[in-house]
């Protein structure tokens, strides 16, 4: 076994993955504080192919070098809008037919095992604040509240995270190549 190689990976350009076809899938991010878990959305939207991220309230925005440093240049890939009232943002989304999908704990979540996506559906993830989750002002609009299965003491786990499970959760499921 040797390692491979980053010329031997065949990554795309960014003037070509700029030009392909994304996934069918947003990704909201609701006050997020920490520039290293906006910058690590931006890397995982990256290699998945998301179709675009929305940075709402005080979640920073780049240029920023907190978030270069965890983004690695995905910042320059990914289609993405920062807006001050992400009740704005969900209203305009549910009104384009997205579904809005809070990754959230409320006494209706479904078990991230448990969710079946369709492939003819456009899915927007919500991923909120590192301590206080999604804005309670957002929940009327939910289609579904996903939560991630968690054996352990805590009760929550790094939005970084939890975004990554998510997505690739959605990608195995809908069979994405």
């Amino acid at each position: 076994m040797k390692k491979t190689k980053n010329e031997d990976l065949k990554r795309l350009s960014i003037k070509k993955f700029k030009s392909i076809k994304k996934l069918q899938v947003c990704i909201v991010l609701d006050n997020l504080r920490s520039l290293n878990n906006v910058g690590s959305c931006f890397r995982t939207a990256d290699a998945f192919l998301i179709e675009k991220i929305y940075l709402t309230g005080f979640t920073g925005q780049p240029p920023h070098r907190e978030i270069n440093k965890t983004a690695l240049g995905a910042t320059e890939t990914v289609e993405w809008k920062h807006k001050k009232n992400i009740q704005e943002v969900i209203k305009k989304l549910k009104k384009e037919n997205w579904k809005i999908i809070l990754i959230e704990q409320t006494n209706k979540s479904v078990k991230l095992n448990n969710f079946d996506p369709q492939i003819n559906e456009k899915y927007c993830f919500v991923f909120g604040n590192e301590v206080f989750g999604v804005s309670d002002n957002i929940l009327q609009y939910a289609d579904l509240s996903l939560e991630i299965p968690q054996f352990g003491t805590k009760h929550s786990i790094n939005v970084a995270v939890s975004i990554g499970i998510v997505i690739w959760d959605y990608f195995l499921k809908t069979n994405t190549k």
